[in-house]
């Protein structure tokens, strides 16, 4: 009995991938405003774009028309995924976007 060859009975390889029916509408390029919304949701990629400048939950809740503990949570989630940083002016928590949220608003 002989070794089958190779290949044999194996479908011809995908062309190189890229926009089409075959492989999904074409990507977005990757700092893009819309894939950042994509990727962190659009409320917290607002939030993240805001904190170019420091800010207050309550200034950021203001300004986006939302609760201050809607804007809390989000803060919270940004800040353990090390996208923002935050520091103490007596009673004022001052939110600010770290360098790795820098460079993924970039």
């Amino acid at each position: 009995m002989s070794a089958p060859s190779a290949g044999a009975g194996l479908a011809p390889p995908d062309p190189v991938p890229g926009p089409g029916p075959r492989h999904g509408p074409a990507r977005r390029p990757a700092g893009s405003p819309t894939a950042l919304a994509d990727l962190l949701g659009r409320p917290r990629a607002r939030i993240l774009a805001l904190l170019a400048e420091p800010g207050s939950t309550t200034g950021l809740a203001h300004r986006l028309g939302v609760s201050t503990g809607t804007v809390s949570r989000h803060l919270g989630v940004l800040h353990r995924a090390g996208l923002v940083t935050r520091a103490r002016h007596g009673h004022l928590v001052l939110y600010l976007r770290s360098p790795l949220g820098d460079q993924l608003s970039a």
